[in-house]
This record gives structure tokens, sequence and C-alpha cells, in this order.
């Protein structure tokens, strides 16, 4: 089957193209894309050739990862479903996620392609009411909501976000939401500003905020959040965290080596602290993180800054590379959304 899909053919190449995706079968679901919605750091960094997958970093002697089709986050309308299908008919708007492709160098995680096979337990329907372009990164909004929902939080306790991207805007919003009293440690302006009605901001210099954290004389933290892939934050921040803290870790950390686990976290240890390590997709964090989309608890509308036509998708990241422009939120749309 034809389709169209935005392409990565070598690191730091886009092109956007006619590729084949296979003829669908009974239990999968055909969906025409109307917006697809990058992630900059997951997706940047397998444009980059950091990673192969998942969280899998690359290493020298592995191969490269092209041409692949990345993207995991987009919605749209159902065109045709298999005779095994259920839950969905043509004409359904449905939040999908992967897609199966072929030619590529992983043909079962494809996001940017269009019309999309998918199986049908990768879709959820849409909830009426929002513009359906509120959904389109529900994945990525998933992994904030699951940062923020993790930790025991009781209101009034400090939460530190660390990094001002798309999952720490959606951690900070799920905390404050919570009744915790937020702060974002981030580096860049007009993203602090985002969240600036959700708690407190502060630029994050080389003392990763320890300084400006301590001035606001909120007293000891009980959450940590770190989703912008530091390995020094934690230690920079663990004589402010209270004893039987929380961290969680969502960051990717692309130069990891071995090391002893346990050594290395005795310093935590003497803290009492919880860790969680939050990555992934569940089929319960999907359906709650949409039905808080749906009742006004997570915005999502709010961080989009920049959308392209998906014909213009090299340009988009051009813009998310060079950063030579404020981009948070990049959204694609597709020739249906037009139609």
């Amino acid at each position: 089957m034809k389709s169209h899909a935005v392409v990565f053919t070598a690191r730091n190449q886009v092109a956007y193209r006619e590729i084949e995706s296979p003829e669908p079968g009974p239990d999968d679901v055909v969906v025409e894309l109307h917006h697809s919605w990058i992630s900059n750091g997951t997706e940047g960094s397998f444009l980059r050739g950091e990673r192969i997958s998942g969280d899998v970093a690359w290493q020298p002697g592995d191969p490269d990862p092209f041409p692949m089709v990345a993207g995991y986050q987009k919605v749209g309308r159902v065109l045709a479903v298999g005779g095994a299908v259920t839950r969905f008919a043509p004409g359904d708007w449905v939040f999908a996620s992967m897609s199966k492709v072929c030619g590529m160098f992983d043909n079962q995680y494809a996001g940017h392609v269009s019309p999309s096979v998918c199986a049908q337990g990768a879709l959820l329907p849409l909830p009426p009411g929002l513009d359906p372009v509120a959904y389109a990164g529900l994945v990525l909004t998933q992994v904030g909501f699951n940062c923020g929902t993790r930790p025991q939080v009781q209101p009034g306790d400090v939460a530190v976000v660390v990094g001002d991207g798309l999952v720490g805007q959606w951690s900070g919003q799920t905390l404050a939401r919570r009744g915790a009293k937020v702060v974002m440690l981030g580096r860049h302006e007009d993203r602090l500003a985002r969240f600036a009605k959700y708690g407190t901001t502060l630029r994050a210099g080389a003392d990763n905020g320890v300084a400006a954290l301590r001035k606001l004389g909120f007293g000891q933290l009980q959450v940590l959040v770190e989703t912008a892939g530091s390995m020094t934050v934690l230690s920079d921040l663990l004589p402010m965290m209270q004893r039987n803290g929380h961290m969680v870790i969502a960051g990717f950390y692309p130069k990891a080596t071995e090391v002893n686990l346990l050594l290395a976290l005795q310093k935590f240890r003497n803290h009492e602290l919880t860790f969680d390590l939050v990555s992934g997709a569940t089929q319960p964090r999907l359906d709650s993180t949409m039905r808080w989309i749906a009742e006004g608890k997570l915005d999502t509308l709010s961080v989009i800054t920049h959308r392209f036509p998906v014909a213009q998708a090299a340009e988009a990241w051009a813009l998310i590379e060079s950063k030579r422009e404020p981009v948070l939120g990049v959204v694609l749309d597709w020739p249906a959304a037009r139609a």
C-alpha cells in the first residue's frame, strides 16, 4: 500500500516522500492523518544517530538506524478497518501511536506516515469537544503525566522539575494540579514563561539552580523530577532533598557506561530516597492522560509554538535543531487537515 512519510534518510537528513506500507490485515486499522506531533528530544536523537531504539544508545560498530520513519503520536480519521476490528469504524476520530511500514531500518515503529496501518490496540477514540490536535502529542504528554503522578505529594510540598521541554512542562502541570508547590528549572526564558502560571520558574545556571533555589526560601524538596538528561543535577540538589523524598528520572543519557550501581546509589540511600525510572507508555496511563486533557487538567495547546505542512518537515527539523528562534511544541499538519 502506498503511503507518504517523514523519513530520516541519514544523519541530519529529512525527506517527505512516498513509501510502502504493508497491506492491512484483519486486526488492522487504516488511519488518514490530520496532525502528528514531533517529539523533539527522542526523534532528534534518532536523527543525529545517537540511539538505535527506545533507550538504546548508538555505539561505535552499531549500524546506523537509517532510513527510518520516526515518531510515535498522531491523530486522524479511520479510513478502513479489518474484518476482526470491533472497536472502530470508518470516519472515527482516533489517536494512533506506532504504525507498520516497509523498507526501513525498523519496520514496526513508525509515526509520521499516512495512511497509517495500525493494530487496533494502538488506537484510542478521541473525546468530543477539543480540537483533535490537542491529543496529537498524547504519548509524550503521558510521560509528563507519569512523572507527575508517581511521587507521593501532599498539598504544599515543594517539587522541582528540571528541564523546561515538553515533558518538563507536563510534569510540572501535573504536580501543580496535585497541590504541589512547583519550581521549574530551565534554560529558556520563553519556555519558562509558558509555565509561570503553574508555579515558580528559575534559570538553571552553572550550579544547576542550587543558589537560586535556596534564595526562594521554600525549604526542603519533597520531589525532584529530572527530564533534561543531566547526570549532575541529582547530586547537586541532593542536600536540599527531604529525608524520604522522591526522585523521578525521565532523561535520556546517551553516554551511559557500566557503573557499580550499589556504590553510586549509596549517597542517595542515606537520604532514604525513592526513585522512579519513567519511560514508555501504558494503556491505562494513556487513558488517564486523555481524560485529564479533555477535562482541562492538562494543557497541550498552549505549548505548541510552530505548525508546518508535513511536506515542510525538513524545515521543521532545521528549526528544531538550530533553535534559531524559540521553539517547543511542533506539529505537522497533513493534507487531510486542509481538505
